[in-house]
Order: C-alpha cells, then structure tokens, then sequence
C-alpha cells in the first residue's frame, strides 16, 4: 500500500464525521423545494467517467455493491448498479434516491448526505486525486454505505406499503402483536395459535405466517429445536398441494441464524430455503423467534416467498420490511 493511503486510513474515520455531520445539516436551505427521489427498489447509481467504471474503480464498486443477499436459494446481489456518466448526472438523474458519486479533487474524502437534490435520498460523495484514492477511500467505507441505504430502502418501502395499508386485525387480536402489511395480503387462515395471511403474485405467493410457543420449548440446541420447531408447524398448519405433503425446511442448504432484538425483545433470526415434503416445492422464509418474558412465550412470525423461475430478492425484501415493523400492542 503506498505511504499516503496509510496516512489516510489514520484519519478517514475522523474525516468521515465530519463531513457527515455537516452534509445532513440543511438549516441554509430549510425553505428549499426537493422533488422526490425517483428509482425501482435496492437499486444505485454510480457517477464516475466511463474510463474509471471500465477500469479498476469500476470493478471495486460492483464487486461492493453486489454483495449477496443473504437467504436466498440462488445468489442475487443485494443491490442493482446504473451507471452513469457524469456529463449526463443534470436534472431528473439527480433525483435517484441512492447515489453514488465520484469526483477527482486533491482532498481525499467520503460523505454521506441527506436529500441533496430530492428526498428521501442518500448521496455518498467518494473524491481523491486519482482512482487508487478513490477506490481506497470507497473500500474503507463500504460496509457503513451499504447499512445506510438498505435503511434508506426499508424506509421507501414502508412509506410504499402505508400508502395502502391493511385494515387486518387478526394478529391483534389473535397475539396482541401487529405488523404493518399491504391490503393485497389477506388472511387465509386464523385458528386457535396460528394466523396465516398471503398475498398473490404473478407466479406464486407471498406469506406471512404469526404463532406463539411456550417459554422452555428452545432450551439446549436452540438452532436445530428452531427447524424441528418449523417442520411441526408446516405440518399440522402448512400443506402443500398434494394428499401428505407439508412445509418443511430444507436442509441440504444450512439456514443462518442471527441473535437479534425487535421491539425490545430478544431472539433469533433464521434465514432459510424450504421446501414441501412429499413434493416438489422450495423458496425462501425468514423466520423471527422473539421472547416474551412477560408473558412466559415465544413469539414467532415468519415470511416464506413461493415464486418459482423468477428473482425472489424483492419479494423477501418486502417480506423482510414487514416483519420489521414488528410490535406488542397489549
């Protein structure tokens, strides 16, 4: 590494608040009119010259940006790149809700600011004297980019599903818990522990899927009592389309598991392929196992997407800004 990229690396981080903090702050320009940001979901737009995206900052920026999505039976990157060449990024192409714009300048630097040119939107500024600096810079601050507009898509998307919301209140009644879904889904079963609630799509369906447990029941290997778990449910609840077949999980492909926090209540995230057992169905769940020490249970509520010879990326990360929006209300 060349001497004046470690000095960087000494003082990026300090470089970084900094301009942060002062990109987000719009007291001069409270007043200002921001059209709204434009753009499918979990896509990016990248500015730099065509010479740079052919070379080696280009490659740097889509090996980054095309980090897999995590739960998938078949890899997709968790965001889709346009590129842009900088003689075109005027007007409307300013308006994208994720941007990421690279500019030769002899102060190295990487800022994150906040509806520059529309809202909501997320522009990171990555500038340098050359593209070793720039793609340095860029590398350093990957990770803190992607968390930052994956909340910025969540975001967009709850504002999307609010536009529309269902007037359900199975889960409430049924748990006293709520998540905020589309009216398209709609609930197809509610029995004494079980609410199953799904929405059509083109090849398929989406799901969501709420039930409680008692207290002890993940005491030990909580991972493999988790499936075992899964499989009991996807039987008694779950058939598939054939006499005998049931949702189970897929263990050819070992599931993730996550200690996670929602709503102020401990548990475990699993992520997963499933399949139908006794017949040839699969797709990906996500599946939530919260503690309610309160009330002496277990929460749990789960996504599963069932659309087959299509990309499932956005069809879980609908189903996974549901289930974020997870909350007790009684």
């Amino acid at each position: 590494m060349p001497p004046y990229l470690k000095e960087m690396k000494k003082h990026s981080l300090i470089l970084i608040a900094v301009l942060s903090f002062s990109c987000n702050s719009k007291s001069d320009r409270s007043q200002a009119f921001f059209p709204t940001s434009s753009g499918n979901l979990n896509h990016v737009t990248v500015v730099m010259p065509k010479a740079d995206w052919d070379a080696d900052l280009g490659k740097t920026v889509r090996d980054q940006m095309s980090v897999i999505y995590e739960g998938l039976p078949l890899d997709e990157p968790q965001y889709s790149i346009d590129y842009l060449n900088p003689k075109a990024f005027t007007g409307f192409a300013r308006q994208s809700r994720n941007i990421i714009w690279f500019q030769k300048d002899s102060i190295p630097r990487f800022q994150l600011a906040k509806d520059q040119f529309a809202q909501p939107q997320i522009v990171a500024l990555i500038t340098g004297e050359d593209a070793e600096v720039q793609a340095f810079s860029f590398e350093e601050n990957a990770q803190l980019l992607r968390q930052t507009l994956a909340e910025n898509e969540r975001k967009e998307k709850l504002r999307r599903i609010n536009k529309s919301p269902t007037t359900e209140t199975n889960l409430d009644n049924r748990f006293g818990i709520h998540l905020t879904y589309p009216s398209a889904y709609k609930t197809v079963q509610d029995t004494t522990n079980f609410v199953w609630i799904q929405k059509q799509i083109q090849k398929g369906h989406l799901n969501l899927i709420a039930y409680t447990l008692p207290e002890g029941v993940l005491e030990g290997r909580f991972n493999e009592k988790i499936l075992t778990i899964r499989d009991s449910i996807g039987k008694l609840y779950v058939p598939g389309r054939l006499p005998g077949s049931y949702l189970i999980t897929e263990r050819a492909f070992r599931p993730y598991f996550f200690s996670v926090s929602l709503d102020g209540k401990p548990g475990y995230l699993t992520k997963g392929t499933w399949e139908v057992a006794n017949d040839f169905m699969a797709g990906p769940f996500v599946n939530y196992m919260l503690r309610d020490s309160v009330k002496k249970r277990w929460i749990v509520v789960e996504g599963f997407a069932f659309a087959p010879s299509v990309s499932k990326r956005e069809y879980m990360f609908e189903l996974n800004t549901i289930l974020s929006t997870f909350k007790e209300v009684n």
